[in-house]
């Protein structure tokens, strides 16, 4: 029976690997696509982005040029999530054939298309397209560094400023675009792939002769001529009843970069020596801790159980002072012991979410040439790890003695996700409220759902279930049935301080590498180093285990033998820092103006900061629950 358990729970851990492998071996885009000259290339348009407003719209929210039929794209569960709505663009290209000047519409503004552009003009707004799964950037040379170019993804939609003389702002527009294709050409076959996408935005007020008409010729950029655009000298301004013409021009350059490289210029990484150094911090930190640990464990513990042990008369263990006599008690339920047991099985589910996740990230099976994978990754993750959710809260639930095992399972199952679907559901009225692309469709909305109900809840029960049919875990002492009296503590002991205390060092630990996350979360950069995540994740656990472990310890030598909430708060409480240095970077480094974005930025931080406090609270209370036993395990109790 008890084999029969153990291959059901692999065939479901089989079956979750399978299908995320599966998923992440598709990688929409990935496989090489080749070019004869000649043969078609079909730009897409993405989402208008801005970092003032952090509120995604689609491209044709703005009257631009529109192809005959708006096309949307296949979407992923993460690309939805993410705001991205993929559409097919006027903008045709033939490969290996530089066109100049080509002109794609002519636009007469009214009113409320001239207020639209101005809008989102002021708010900074981005225009992304894709080329062959390549996001357009925008190459800007470094002045700090010769021959160094920094990629901003997207162009701007147009820019503010003032005409010679003349003290009034003005909004221009950038109508003229000039793509650059880069190719790595194949010399025995003769196609070529892509391996670059860039463009130069201009604004130009273009001029024609005579009535305007389908083959009317501009004066101020015409290929027959071989005038082109080369800077925004007479930009075009946007006003009510202005014509606007959208022209552009498209080159195409040889490359020596080959294919399985092109992503290396976007993802290039020019401060890796701050990573280092994130790193090399991290690291004391850990040795600082590793040092305090190892003293306790070697000189404390081995005189302290040398000295229990020699204990002869009855005199003397009267006179015993310290962790041992508590051993009655160290292992009595705490109080809300249900709701323990409900976090511990919560951060369960998120450290195998993220080892994994970071694991197929390490492999580089989450390329961000497949957008939206990681997300989707991270959601499916979640999903299947319900099933360690289940049993890790089921074997705590079962050593406090507890008997309603589907009670708790129910709790493990709704409690955290509950708490973030319904604060999410708030931020998403919110975006949808401002007709944001951000805002998750219904349809979504019912998937989440269903991956939800139809997959993490059963697979919670499973876990649940195998969890609670093991025999419970012996405690290496008996618990006394009357209470022993806490005595009063001194105030660097009381949990409040002690608590606080302990969650700095795990957020030092990994704030430098924090602002990298929040940069390329909410300043829309690719971020890409997961080795380095990997590192501070493991340093993390490390650093969250030892100092749990070490003000344990003295709790329990001040005959406080309430460990249980105390171990999971003391590292839970890094990320009330977390939140902190949140408000410090949105204060700092955000230009965010709107009410509704200050309010998504700090919802979707408070979420995050929830499961960082699920995540390192369990590491702690595990690391303590570990310690606790092998202490108490090696000592002789009369």
């Amino acid at each position: 029976m008890a084999g029969h358990r153990f291959d059901v729970a692999w065939t479901f851990s089989l079956v979750a690997l399978f299908f995320l492998r599966a998923h992440c071996f598709y990688l929409p885009g990935v496989a090489p696509e080749d070019f004869k000259k000649g043969d078609p290339l079909l730009v897409k348009v993405n989402k208008l982005t801005s970092t003032k407003t952090q509120l995604p719209y689609s491209y044709y929210s703005l009257p631009f040029c529109q192809p005959e039929h708006i096309v949307d794209s296949a979407e992923n569960l993460g690309e939805v999530l993410r705001g991205d709505r993929i559409e097919n663009s006027p903008y045709v290209f033939k490969m290996r054939e530089p066109q100049m000047c080509n002109i794609v519409c002519r636009k007469i503004l009214d009113k409320k298309a001239a207020k639209a552009f101005k809008e989102k003009i002021n708010d900074e707004y981005r225009v992304n397209m894709i080329l062959d799964n390549l996001p357009l950037v925008v190459p800007i040379r470094r002045p700090d560094q010769e021959n160094a170019v920094v990629y901003q993804y997207g162009y701007h939609v147009g820019l503010r400023g003032r005409y010679a003389g003349s003290k009034e702002e003005k909004h221009f527009i950038h109508n003229h675009l000039t793509f650059t294709v880069k190719y790595h050409k194949d010399p025995l076959s003769g196609s070529a792939r892509i391996v670059g996408f860039e463009v130069k935005p201009f604004s130009v007020r273009h001029e024609y002769e005579g009535e305007w008409n389908e083959k009317t010729r501009l004066t101020t950029c015409d290929p027959h001529a071989k005038r082109a655009v080369t800077s925004s000298e007479s930009p075009q301004e946007v006003e009510e009843k202005k014509e606007i013409i959208f022209t552009y021009d498209v080159e195409f350059q040889e490359s020596d970069i080959k294919w399985a490289s092109r992503w290396d210029t976007y993802l290039l990484m020019a401060d890796d020596q701050i990573h280092w150094f994130s790193i090399v911090n991290s690291l004391m930190i850990v040795l600082f801790l590793s040092g305090m640990v190892a003293m306790i464990m070697l000189r404390t513990l081995y005189r302290d159980i040398s000295k229990y042990n020699q204990l002869e008369t009855q005199e003397e263990a009267q006179e015993e002072t310290g962790w041992k006599l508590v051993h009655g008690d160290v292992f009595r339920p705490p109080a809300n012991s249900d709701l323990l047991c409900v976090y511990v099985g919560t951060g369960v589910q998120f450290f195998g979410m993220i080892l994994v996740m970071m694991i197929f990230a390490l492999l580089g099976f989450l390329s961000p040439s497949n957008r939206g994978g990681l997300m989707t990754a991270m959601l499916l993750l979640w999903v299947f790890m319900g099933l360690f959710a289940g049993y890790s809260s089921a074997r705590l639930y079962k050593l406090f003695k507890g008997t309603e095992w589907k009670k708790i399972t129910l709790k493990t199952a709704f409690m955290f996700p509950a708490t973030v679907f319904a604060i999410f559901f708030v931020l998403n009225a919110l975006i949808w409220g401002q007709k944001s692309s951000g805002a998750v469709p219904f349809g979504t909305m019912f998937a989440l759902v269903l991956l939800w109900f139809g997959i993490s809840v059963p697979l919670v029960f499973v876990g649940s279930y195998f969890g609670f049919k093991k025999p419970a875990t012996e405690d290496p002492v008996k618990t006394n049935k009357i209470p022993r009296q806490i005595p009063e503590q001194a105030w660097y002991m009381k949990p409040a301080f002690s608590i606080l205390i302990g969650g700095i060092l795990p957020f030092g630990a990994v704030f430098i590498e924090l602002f990298f996350i929040l940069t390329s979360i909410w300043l829309h950069q690719f971020y890409y180093i997961f080795g380095f995540l990997f590192i501070v994740f493991v340093i993390l656990i490390i650093t969250c285990a030892e100092i749990t472990v070490v003000l344990c310890y003295f709790q329990l030598c001040s005959e406080d033998y309430l460990w249980w909430w105390r171990s999971y708060l003391t590292s839970g409480s890094s990320a009330f820092y977390l939140f902190l240095y949140a408000a410090f970077y949105f204060f700092t480094k955000l230009e965010i103006t709107k009410a509704v974005s200050g309010v998504l930025y700090f919802g979707y931080m408070l979420i995050i900061s929830y499961s960082f406090f699920v995540l390192t609270g369990t590491i702690g209370f595990y690391a303590c629950f570990w310690f606790t036993r092998l202490i108490y395990s090696s000592v002789k109790i009369d």
